[in-house]
């Protein structure tokens, strides 16, 4: 199976293409603008680096949130098009999957997005297993979920949110990661059945947003 996948959700335009679980080509550009204008040239070059047309791709991976309100939706807008035009599935991986996959772990990790205003993006797994859904949590609220789901053992904190909850969990490893691995991201999506329905944006909260002083 060979499988594109694209990431606007975070800090970066990541995409990639992997066969059988292998990787042939994977690129990412670190930007918290602009994906836009990006990520179209970025999957035409990576697929070219993999040897591959578009039209052999089997299915296109994308990142559906949380992250970046604009980059997201950018991602999804792109990928569904790809996957639409190619009549191949497009398969939806949490952003926070993703980051607990790009960290190469098999036993607990959480995945944590500094979200602003006081609150990270949480989710905790334990190796493929998740321990509980995304969630928006404030940091107090945060601490005490990772203090309830943790058992001992090794531990990996992960993502932009990682040095909120620093020392929440004793020796674990802290992973500053501003987005995931695209390569990551593609082996999950290959791993799961095709989806019945294009994915959707995994919206966590509300959108902050002020009026323009008068």
């Amino acid at each position: 199976m060979r499988v594109l996948s694209v990431d606007t959700c975070l800090a970066a335009s990541s995409v990639a293409v992997i066969e059988d679980g292998r990787a042939l080509a994977a690129r990412s550009e670190p930007m918290t603008r602009g994906h836009q204008e990006r990520i179209a040239p970025l999957a035409k070059q990576v697929a070219a680096e993999a040897g591959i047309a578009f039209s052999d791709l089997d299915r296109i991976a994308v990142t559906v949130g949380p992250g970046s309100f604009t980059g997201l939706r950018v991602g999804l807008s792109f990928a569904k098009g790809l996957a639409e035009a190619l009549g191949i599935p497009c398969v939806g991986v949490n952003s926070l999957e993703a980051l607990a996959a790009s960290t190469g772990a098999a036993g607990f990790v959480a995945a944590a997005l500094d979200a602003k205003m006081g609150q990270v993006y949480l989710q905790v797994f334990d190796g493929a297993t998740a321990l509980m859904a995304p969630d928006a949590l404030d940091i107090g609220a945060a601490t005490a979920r990772l203090a309830e789901l943790y058992s001992g053992g090794p531990a990996i904190v992960a993502g932009s949110g990682a040095a909120l909850l620093d020392g929440v969990l004793p020796g674990a490893t802290r992973q500053d990661l501003a987005f995931a691995d695209p390569v990551a991201i593609a082996r999950l999506a290959a791993a799961r059945p095709a989806p019945a329905h294009s994915p959707r944006p995994l919206y966590l909260r509300a959108p902050y947003a002020t009026m323009p002083a008068a």
